[in-house]
């Protein structure tokens, strides 16, 4: 094995001129993304249903250097799929990385879920992921050279959780298994297949959680009691593995999910 790697071991982080797909930019870990890949010098074709804040996160990107493309559309159509990696192709000529930051959750127990409620969620989580994947690997498969494909999980697709979370814990197992068995379907091609699994990161949905008040410091500290590490996710926390899966330095991994929980999953 050659070991000219060694001369520069950032080489192996380095994704300067890779085209990369993130939908679900308008989200907190798909913006996140987005200006992760932007600031390490990506081409970066943006999705999401957001208009208004899916031009923000462009902005951002624009601001940090990066080559953009939008297109609000969402993953949930094979149609809607082609077209997001056509606009890749027909921009940058090519598809390198895909990150698939779009989803969603809906809390409710399951005596007073509506069957169509759990459908939803099943259908943002894993069968756009799915499609997004399929659409993806295509172009990936037919240019050659590999890729990297990064899927959005939880802790929560590992444990399960009291209040309510039947839909979100079976979407994320789910993704898992998508991510598990597209490793092993690829596995010879170059393409790999990853997952990132957090549990609690800062965001908008999650700000409460960082305050002072008495409601977040109790519900703070039963749950930084199952955390190693002893404090909640910052974005800042995702960012490097998601630069690790989306560049060569995890060439050899595939099929694995990456637990960014402070040790929660470990325990």
């Amino acid at each position: 094995m050659s070991e000219d790697f060694l001369k520069n071991p950032l080489s192996l982080f380095d994704i300067r001129g890779r085209t990369a797909i993130v939908t679900g930019a308008s989200g907190a870990f798909g913006a996140l993304a987005a200006k992760v890949l932007a600031g390490a010098g990506a081409n970066v074709v943006l999705a999401a249903g957001n208009a208004e804040e899916l031009k923000k996160t462009a902005a951002e990107c624009e601001a940090l250097g990066a080559k953009v493309e939008s297109v609000a559309i969402r993953p949930n159509s094979e149609a809607n799929c082609d077209k997001l990696v056509q606009a890749a192709v027909d921009r940058f000529g090519r598809l390198d990385i895909l990150v698939v930051g779009s989803g969603k959750n809906d809390v409710s127990k399951i005596v007073d879920m509506a069957p169509e409620r759990f459908l939803d969620v099943m259908d943002a989580n894993v069968t756009q992921s799915w499609l997004m994947a399929r659409a993806a690997g295509k172009q990936m498969l037919k240019q050659g050279g590999g890729g990297k494909i990064v899927l959005m999980s939880s802790a929560r697709g590992l444990l399960g959780h009291p209040a309510g979370y039947t839909a979100y814990c079976a979407s994320k197992s789910a993704v898992d298994g998508i991510t598990k068995a597209l490793g092993c379907e690829w596995g010879e091609t170059g393409i790999t297949v990853n997952a990132i699994a957090p549990t609690v990161f800062r965001s908008a949905l999650t700000a409460w959680m960082y305050e002072d008040t008495d409601r977040a410091k109790g519900v703070r500290s039963a749950f930084l009691a199952r955390v190693p590490k002893g404090r909640l996710g910052e974005p800042s926390d995702l960012a490097g593995p998601l630069l690790f899966l989306a560049s060569s330095a995890s060439d050899f991994y595939t099929g694995h999910i990456l637990y960014a929980d402070g040790g929660y999953t470990a325990g």
